[in-house]
């Protein structure tokens, strides 16, 4: 239970961090494991999936390695690691400033801020492209950047959610179905997609809880996550894109350009295109799925060490014995 204890602490010291500082400017630690992961590739590159195992194994073991080293120092590193991994509170900061520069009109300033969101081609995009891809991204990204490493970090600490920002920065580096990486970068894309399963319909669920508070009801986000969120391509972005499409009442998908290509996403949400207002009701809805995911983290953090300890003790007393 004292494991458990501090590691709650330690989740909501570093989510309150975040939420004070947000990211480093310089000197980010995932920053410094991207430019390892980009040198690794220059050995391990392949055009085969086997090769791709190989650097995924080598990468996260290594970083999970690093967490486990560091998970007996108690509450410091676990509030360390938490701060680290986390981007809610760049996330919504962009988010604004995004809807900042669209309601001024400011197209190109706004086209200059959204690599910061996604990978799509801004000058492909109007404003209300705009607003729909900093929409999506930001429904994405509150699981990726949030909810998904405190998840982790509850249940297991350290390894938990190091482990876990390394798997999510390895896919958004190779997870693509492109000629370079479809088969190198094959088991970036499907361990994140495995990593993400439960914290993406957790962060689906804590937008029907918070809906009322941006105007929504949690019925209509459980609705269209149903009817919606299987036809998306992703297993995981899907659910919380349907969902906060729910919550806000708009409709997102449609015709959605990369820089590699165009994709013509499925419809999520029966509502009308979304706007600017739209954009700073998502940010709102981010901000509070991730106060509600801090709090459900500190909590699963207590109760399963609690478990774990009563599951122990049997074992332990028939050894004595």
């Amino acid at each position: 239970m004292r494991t458990g204890v501090s590691t709650a602490a330690g989740l909501l010291i570093g989510f309150a961090i975040d939420r004070a500082a947000g990211d480093p400017r310089r000197g980010h630690p995932v920053a410094g494991f991207g430019m390892v992961a980009a040198s690794l590739e220059t050995v391990t590159y392949a055009d085969r999936r086997r090769a791709g195992v190989v650097h995924e194994l080598l990468l996260v073991g290594s970083v999970v390695g690093l967490g486990a080293a560091l998970r007996r120092g108690g509450v410091i590193p676990v509030a360390a690691a938490t701060w680290t991994v986390l981007g809610g509170r760049s996330l919504a900061r962009t988010g604004q400033l995004m809807a900042d520069r669209l309601e001024t009109g400011d197209l190109a300033a706004a086209r200059e801020l959204l690599p910061a969101l996604c990978g799509r081609d801004p000058a492909a995009l109007d404003a209300d492209g705009l607003a729909r891809a900093a929409l999506e991204s930001i429904a994405e990204n509150t699981s990726d950047a949030a909810v998904a490493p405190l998840l982790w970090g509850a249940v297991a600490g350290v390894p938990g959610l190091l482990g876990y920002r390394a798997v999510n920065t390895l896919d958004a580096m190779i997870g693509y179905r492109n000629s370079r990486y479809r088969r190198f970068g094959w088991a970036a894309a499907r361990v994140d997609d495995l990593a993400n399963l439960l914290p993406a319909r957790a962060t689906g669920l804590l937008t029907a809880l918070v809906a009322p508070l941006v105007g929504g009801r949690p019925r209509a986000v459980l609705r269209t996550w149903r009817r919606d969120a299987g036809t998306h391509p992703s297993p995981n972005a899907g659910v919380v894109e349907a969902a906060a499409a729910g919550a806000l009442g708009v409709r997102l998908g449609g015709r959605t350009e990369y820089r590699h290509g165009v994709e013509q996403r499925p419809q999520l949400g029966a509502g009308p295109a979304p706007t600017v207002g739209d954009l700073r009701r998502a940010v709102r809805l981010s901000e509070l799925v991730q106060y509600a995911a801090v709090i459900s983290a500190a909590a699963v953090a207590v109760s399963s060490a609690g478990l774990w300890e009563r599951m122990r003790a049997p074992r332990a007393r028939a050894l004595a014995g």
